[in-house]
């Protein structure tokens, strides 16, 4: 499969949006239907923390997402032009309004997604997560 390349006003509301498109792919790259919550999950919480990022440092920036699949991975990386550690560094608000430590939302990441590489560049923050295809898909099976 090509890459699926999706970008989005940084704006809260666009993150259900990223989230449906990547279980879309997912599904179609042959991703188990058992793993499709932490996929959804790992994708709202790493397309949060760009929208976040960029509502600080660079508004009129869009928040890019990369969806592929190759050698038996579905891979999905989400950039922001914005630096981490230029906010609250992956913090957030908690549904009651009360601060989320740092780095919390990267270990949410961590524990939802089989592969996690975080890199930051003079261009900004790049959150790579994958998880294995099913084997028959995989092979290149049509779906």
């Amino acid at each position: 499969m090509a890459t699926v390349e999706v970008t989005f006003t940084p704006l809260p509301a666009h993150v259900r949006t990223a989230r449906l498109v990547a279980t879309a792919v997912a599904r179609r790259s042959g991703v188990s239907e058992s793993l499709m919550d932490e996929v959804r999950l790992a994708v709202g919480e790493a397309c949060s923390r760009a929208v976040e990022t960029h509502a600080v440092q660079c508004p009129d920036e869009p928040v890019r997402v990369a969806l592929s699949d190759q050698a038996g991975r579905f891979e999905i990386e989400v950039i922001n032009a914005g630096k981490a550690a230029g906010m609250v560094s992956g913090g957030g608000r908690a549904g009651d309004g009360t601060l989320m430590p740092p780095g919390f939302s990267l270990a949410v990441i961590a524990g939802l997604a089989e592969d996690v590489q975080i890199s930051e560049t003079e261009a900004g923050t790049s959150v790579k997560m994958s998880w294995p295809l099913s084997g028959s898909l995989a092979a290149g099976s049509p779906a």
